[in-house]
């Protein structure tokens, strides 16, 4: 595997429990890491009926990275970390983004607690002179009528993934980030879930087809990889042309 071997490395998927997160900590595993992913039910077997998750051959860890003291007092399964991917985040629908609480509800999964997450494991990844990958949305690029904070909350991650390559890179730790576009997952049943919405959505997709976690998984392992050595600061946008289109 080369360039892409990841033995011997140790990985932490915060959000890695189903989704984009599960495919990329499956896509280290496969290139030999040891994984570790987290979630928000108690155990791996919660997620055992859950679409969209395989937690075969990962640690699994329950953890509300929202909670500020939890994080704090979290003791993860390992002691060394070469690569930390935030995956965490959440939507909701019908309007409940307009409502404050509901803003603020999303704006803290999905932009706060990646800073949180990163302040964290700063240390450690300091000593591995590792990797954090953010994983953000192409919604940061253009506008979503209904979902302001999903909406402002990635474009945020994006512009933290920015900063942070700057201010981390004197460490040793080079961050950078995907931004998905349309995937299949539980967060995209709105559209994913209805025929006539799919429809309408992959005509808008050059290579008319969704996304898959193992799509998300390869940019993942690439950015965690010495082929990406000189890259800092950067949101690679992995959409199959919808943004372009």
């Amino acid at each position: 595997m080369g360039d892409l071997d990841f033995s011997g490395k140790t990985i932490l998927v915060v959000g890695g429990s189903s989704g984009i997160g599960n495919g990329v900590a499956q896509g280290f595993r496969a290139c030999g890491a040891k994984v570790c992913v987290t979630g928000t039910r108690a155990t791996a077997a919660d997620y055992r009926t859950e679409i969209g998750s395989d937690l075969g051959g990962l640690d699994y860890a329950s953890l509300d990275a929202t909670n500020g003291r939890t994080l704090e007092a979290w003791r993860p399964p390992f002691t060394e970390l070469d690569v930390l991917v935030l995956s965490q985040g959440t939507v909701l629908y019908k309007r409940e983004e307009f409502v404050l609480d509901g803003f603020r509800r999303v704006v803290d999964v999905n932009l706060n607690s990646l800073m949180a997450c990163a302040m964290k494991f700063h240390a450690m990844l300091a000593r591995s002179r590792g990797a954090l990958i953010i994983i953000s949305s192409t919604a940061a690029f253009h506008a979503t009528k209904g979902n302001p904070a999903y909406n402002a909350s990635k474009a945020g991650a994006v512009g933290l993934t920015r900063t942070l390559g700057v201010a981390w890179a004197e460490d040793g730790i080079r961050v950078n980030g995907i931004a998905p576009g349309l995937v299949d997952s539980k967060l995209t049943k709105v559209t994913t879930g209805n025929t006539k919405r799919l429809y309408g959505a992959l005509q808008k997709i050059p290579v008319h087809r969704l996304g898959t976690p193992k799509d998300m998984a390869g940019a993942a392992l690439f950015l965690a990889s010495p082929l990406a050595a000189y890259i800092i600061g950067q949101t690679i946008i992995v959409d199959g042309g919808l943004i372009l289109a």
